[in-house]
């Protein structure tokens, strides 16, 4: 018997070289089978691959070559997300082109992902720094101008004065830029914007639609967009004679989803950038101090949520809408942005902690105005803790006794009624906390936008017949800021409408743009327009995306609303990009440091550690230095921690197929996995176990014919060979990679036995023809997941085709079904046991089998039954 054991190093190239010789994965527009798109979000060009990358690239490979082999034609593209600062960073640190840099890059990652033996349609490949790419991108971009999709204005974003760019909120870190660690400051700059709020109710509605999106992602987008049906109140100033006044104010306009707590507001607060905060700064440099200060601020969510509550009192009041005599102090505060509402609050403490913890810092009255359903209103308070919930209206005066909905409509009714010069005080209106998408950089490594400033003509577009405007090679990162702006002819251009001297725009836009178009790109990424519409309606929406759950709000918002852009300017005809989301776990694995944080220590990469077992305690000792290593938390691979993986490291010990084995079978997909030495090498330990079931079928069973029993052992092993089958193709359309993967083990099991019987000379031909289709069968459920191995086991069994172009195994229904059934047994209506039986047994046979149980017998004491009720193929009932 050939012992050999599987050599993946001979084994991946080869199959991996005949695949692409045969351009098995190159899909064509024009096949008649049904279309299936699956994609992965595509990778940035780090320079560097990590095993935690490849997962979601398998899972797609998966279900892309599932697909392939029952029966479709399967698009599975790559390309990559290649604009970003990253590039400009390397420019700087390591006097190379970002250009260069990027295609370096991208050479060695091709490589890894080669190495992975995923059926990848690299005819298709683009990256989206290629001239072609965002040329089409600035043809998208002119076709929004004219649809009315961009507008230019002025916006306040986080200003970087060392490195003289714009900042995103999350790269602001206490108050500092993330890389130069510059004091940030909040500036008014002219950008230019996507008009994704024009489509804020369509993209909320359609949520509802994503049947095949995870109910998180859905609800993080919801909340993104943030629909609130509220009041606009306009509170009077109170007269200059109270001390301070607004200047030429005399209202402030507060937008709030909770009119009805009206009576127990105790301040109003307004953005350091409202114009009353402006005015009342002018004369009070101590204001105008603080109002700095929070320029300084980050604004994102997070940086708003965990900073210090601050404010500071304006000295300007606002009467209540319903007293005259009560006056409201109004406060600039650093938790109240100008972009959202209409830049101001009046604030409720009672019921909201945000605002409790403004009031109780600088004592102003708490009154509780909602009170929980039965509790005793004299002795109810608030203190440390707001009431967020549901009940009753109190201190409230007309309001006393009501739900707060009800207030909500009787607040709004009688403001409605009342004016403030000479308009209502109040009118109901919808806000939506989703703001425009800015999409201006100052920065080089970006797709340039097509616009051109003349003094003469304003803002006009290139004409589409100059694009692309390319990126000039010739570039100079000697200092920060942008290059553009100083490069010595580039943006310097005549008018396209009446000749003059022009200048062209220096800012390039958002990478999120680059990325909310591929996927429609690669459905004909040859043509000359952006899509070909007809290739583009027929390939999307994809029907399978797969990436981490980082991008949940921004990426896929983006794409949603790119793809409507897109179908408004003639491009396709659908609305939603991607009808299957899946958002994958990602892989795990410890961290290893000598010395610690307070000492500077150094992260050890896994290979740099030795695992010893002392007593039963773990310890890693560093293999060059001997030195023992802090064991630290599990985490997400990251370079900057060294907890990586290559897959090199991988392929060159244990294959691709250990690696993709392992990273499908020890989890659910959506959690996280741990990647350990010791788990790889029991993946590897399976291909071999395969590896060798293989050599016995293919030395004992040459020229067999694959044939399904019904009966005897024969039938046991095609019967359970079938029902896996059945199982594994179940499992691989829900995504149930590690499901698939156990009963693929169970195969192994049931086959080892029968396999051993056939090489000992004990089967019959019966039982040989069963373990030549189930063998044929095991080698086919492997394939996706295992596909070089599937095809060298495939070999060795005689195919001359491969496994790759084959089609997948069709299960016998007729095997499938249970001949047996469990019935539960009552006696005088008390279960006391089960009977199992065969399925088509008639009421006769059912009733003989229950009064021959142990159980029933002991029961009925020797006597007999008064009744046997028997619920067919459900339920007996045996009367004592």
């Amino acid at each position: 018997m050939a012992t050999e054991r599987y050599n993946p190093r001979t084994s991946e190239p080869k199959w991996q070289k005949a695949w692409a010789e045969k351009k098995l994965f190159e899909a064509q527009n024009d096949d008649p089978k049904p279309k299936y798109y699956v994609l992965e979000m595509f990778p940035y060009p780090s320079g560097k691959i990590h095993i935690g990358h490849t997962r979601n690239y398998t899972m797609g490979d998966v279900v892309a070559r599932y697909k392939r082999a029952k029966g479709f034609n399967v698009l599975h593209p790559m390309g990559w997300d290649a604009f970003g600062m990253p590039a400009e960073n390397a420019a700087m640190q390591n006097k190379v082109h970002p250009k260069d840099w990027t295609y370096e890059n991208i050479a060695v990652m091709r490589e890894q992902l080669k190495m992975m033996g995923l059926s990848l349609d690299w005819a298709r490949e683009f990256a989206t720094c290629d001239v072609d790419y965002y040329h089409r991108q600035q043809m998208l971009f002119l076709d929004f101008v004219e649809k009315g999709l961009v507008t230019r204005k002025s916006s306040k974003v986080n200003w970087d004065p060392e490195d003289m760019t714009v900042l995103a909120n999350e790269q602001v870190i206490d108050g500092r830029g993330w890389r130069s660690g510059a004091l940030v400051e909040q500036r008014e700059l002219t950008q230019w914007f996507f008009k994704i709020t024009d489509y804020a109710q369509d993209l909320l509605e359609s949520l509802d639609r994503l049947d095949e999106w995870p109910e998180k992602v859905k609800l993080m987008q919801h909340n993104w967009i943030g629909r609130s049906e509220g009041l606009l109140i306009r509170w009077p100033l109170a007269a200059p004679s109270s001390g301070k006044t607004g200047g030429d104010m005399h209202e402030l306009e507060v937008y709030t989803t909770r009119p009805d707590t009206i009576f127990g507001a105790s301040f109003m607060a307004v953005a350091a950038d409202h114009p009353l905060a402006k005015k009342a700064a002018e004369s009070n440099p101590a204001l105008a101090k603080f109002v700095d200060e929070v320029r300084h601020m980050g604004t994102s969510v997070a940086a708003l949520e965990t900073a210090e509550k601050k404010g500071f009192d304006t000295g300007i009041r606002v009467v209540h809408p319903f007293e005259e005599t009560w006056t409201l102090p109004v406060y600039v505060a650093n938790f109240v942005l100008m972009d959202y509402g209409t830049g101001a609050i009046f604030g409720c403490p009672s019921g909201d902690q945000r605002d409790l913890d403004f009031a109780n810092k600088y004592g102003l009255p708490v009154i509780p105005v909602v009170m929980p359903e039965g509790e005793n209103q004299g002795s109810f308070q608030i203190i440390e803790e707001a009431y967020v919930g549901d009940g009753v209206m109190i201190n409230s005066r007309f309001l006393d006794g009501m739900k707060p909905e009800r207030a909500f409509d009787e607040v709004a009714k009688l403001l409605e009624q009342k004016t403030i010069g000479g308009r209502p005080m109040a009118e109901r209106k919808v806000n939506f906390r989703l703001r425009d998408w800015g999409i201006s950089r100052q920065r080089y490594w970006g797709c340039p936008i097509p616009m051109i400033h003349c003094e003469a003509c304003g803002v006009v577009p290139v004409p589409k017949a100059d694009l692309p405007v390319r990126l000039p090679d010739d570039i100079e990162f000697d200092r920060p800021g942008n290059p553009l702006d100083r490069h010595p002819t580039w943006r310097h251009v005549k008018c396209p409408q009446c000749g003059r001297d022009a200048r062209r725009e220096t800012d390039t836009m958002d990478t999120f743009v680059d990325s909310s178009w591929y996927f429609a790109r690669f459905t004909a990424p040859w043509a000359n327009e952006p899509t070909e519409p007809k290739a583009a309606n027929e390939w999307l929406a994809v029907d399978q995306y797969i990436g981490g759950i980082e991008h949940a709000i921004l990426h896929l918002l983006y794409s949603r609303f790119f793809t409507r852009a897109m179908r408004e300017t003639g491009h396709l005809n659908l609305a939603e990009p991607f009808k299957g989301l899946f958002t994958q776990g990602m892989v795990v694995h410890e961290t290893y440091r000598v010395g610690g944080p307070s000492t500077n220590g150094r992260w050890l990469s896994p290979g740099e550690v030795r695992i010893e077992d002392v007593g039963g305690k773990r310890r890693a000792i560093e293999i060059a230095t001997g030195e023992e290593a802090t064991i630290g938390a599990l985490e997400k691979m990251s370079k900057s921690k060294k907890n990586t993986v290559s897959p090199e490291e991988i392929t060159d010990g244990y294959g691709a197929d250990t690696a993709r084995w392992f990273m499908l079978s020890d989890s659910p997909p959506e959690r996280d996995v741990e990647w350990t030495d010791e788990g790889a090498a029991g993946a590897h330990r399976f291909v071999q176990r395969v590896w060798r079931l293989v050599q016995i079928a293919a030395e004992q069973l040459p020229g067999v014919k694959p044939a399904a029993a019904s009966e005897g052992e024969a039938g046991a092993v095609s019967k359970a060979a079938h029902k896996i089958l059945k199982a594994i193709g179940e499992d691989i359309e829900k995504l149930g990679f590690n499901r698939a993967i156990a009963r693929i083990y169970e195969l192994a099991n049931v086959l080892t036995g029968p396999l051993n019987d056939v090489a000992e000379g004990k089967a019959d031909a019966a039982l040989k023809g069963a373990c030549r289709e189930a063998m044929e069968i095991l080698v086919h459920v492997i394939a996706p997941v295992m596909p070089h191995l599937a095809e060298e086991c495939w070999e060795t069994l005689g195919g001359t085709d491969m496994v790759a172009e084959r089609p997948w195994p069709v299960y016998d229904p007729a095997l499938v079904v249970d001949n047996e059934i469990v019935l539960p047994v009552q006696v005088n209506g008390k279960k006391r046991g089960d009977l199992t039986i065969a399925r088509d047994a008639d009421q006769g046979a059912v009733e003989k089998a229950v009064l021959a149980l142990d159980f029933v017998q002991k029961a009925l004491e020797g006597k007999a039954p008064r009744k046997v009720i028997i619920v067919p193929q459900r339920i007996v009932n045996v009367v004592a």
